[in-house]
């Protein structure tokens, strides 16, 4: 009696196991079908975006391959050239140091180092005849030979000096455009990378959201686009762009992005810490500009506005004295 009993429920139990165990034996065929792996998606999906940038970058379409063809398409004079040539001008200048004061001015290419070695030359020849015409036929003092040679020397040198003066000016104009704005493309460029999106579509987006503000920001972000794409070393665009600005808030976040391709570290906690030591830096900036006004009006003032406030308030003093005499 007790076999009749638990013969079915046997039957039942065997029944019910290997159910259960056929369908295990589904799930585990079938889960890589069912969860699918997230995080591998997410890197062939970046692959492709990465893959897809180097084409379009490589194209010219789009804005960063815009701007780098307008930066490299134009052609060097024919003249300077053959200034540059014939007389072994960048044999006898520090050609890497001139490129690299041109490149922080925003000047890249062959085409401006051409025309910034000729022109020195040209400057050095053309103020000494400038600077003698004018003593001769405008001033016509009574000079000395000596003197004059000397007042020539002192032309050709004001001459060969005037090309690196005027690129000392774009670079200054330059470095106070990216002092102000870097702070903002921090802020930007860490939204971008906390949002998930790999370095070069955040850079790539950032300089088009930036170019309102600063273009010259905008541009160095397009060319450290278009050389990630580029490179084959991530770590040699990075560096580029701490050497084509000299400034030191971008070249420690350059460090920064360094250290999060070779270490792995956190880029959004660095970017943030870096963001807000460049609000601070341009807040100081500003405050002591702001604390150097009083007496850099102090001249002005004495100059200026204190003989007419002396000259109005003694003005009807002065009339009535005479009046009364």
């Amino acid at each position: 009696m007790l076999l009749e009993l638990t013969n079915p429920q046997i039957q039942q139990a065997i029944i019910a196991l290997s159910a259960l165990s056929a369908i295990g034996v589904m799930l585990v065929v079938g889960w890589p079908w069912i969860a699918r792996d997230r995080l591998a998606e997410r890197i062939q999906t970046i692959e492709g975006n990465r893959h897809q940038l180097r084409r379009r970058e490589q194209s010219g379409s789009g804005a960063v391959g815009g701007a780098r063809s307008l930066l490299f398409a134009k052609k060097p004079n024919r003249v300077f050239v053959g200034i540059v040539e014939r007389l072994s001008l960048a044999r006898l200048t520090d050609e890497s140091g001139a490129t690299q004061l041109l490149r922080m001015a925003g000047l890249h290419g062959r085409a401006p180092l051409v025309a910034y070695l000729a022109s020195r030359l040209i400057a050095a020849i053309a103020m000494p005849g400038i600077a003698f015409a004018y003593l001769v036929f405008v001033l016509k003092p009574d000079l000395s030979l000596p003197l004059m040679a000397v007042v020539a020397s002192a032309g050709a040198a004001i001459g060969f000096a005037l090309p690196k003066l005027y690129v000392r000016n774009l670079i200054s104009k330059r470095h106070n455009s990216l002092r102000r704005s870097w702070p903002d493309a921090l802020d930007l460029l860490l939204i971008c990378v906390e949002s998930g999106m790999s370095s070069e579509s955040a850079f790539r987006k950032v300089a088009e959201e930036i170019g309102t503000q600063s273009k010259e920001l905008a541009e160095e972000m397009s060319l450290t686009t278009a050389e990630l794409a580029y490179l084959s070393d991530r770590r040699q665009a990075y560096e580029n762009l701490g050497t084509r600005t000299g400034l030191d808030s971008i070249k420690a976040t350059v460090i920064g992005l360094i250290q999060s391709e070779k270490y792995g570290t956190s880029l959004g906690q660095t970017l943030r810490v870096l963001a807000k030591e460049s609000r601070d830096f341009r807040m100081a900036a500003a405050e002591k500009k702001a604390a150097s006004l009083p007496p850099k009006l102090t001249v002005p003032m004495i100059l200026f506005f204190l003989p007419v406030l002396f000259a109005v308030i003694a003005t009807p003093a002065v009339l009535q004295a005479i009046g009364a005499s």
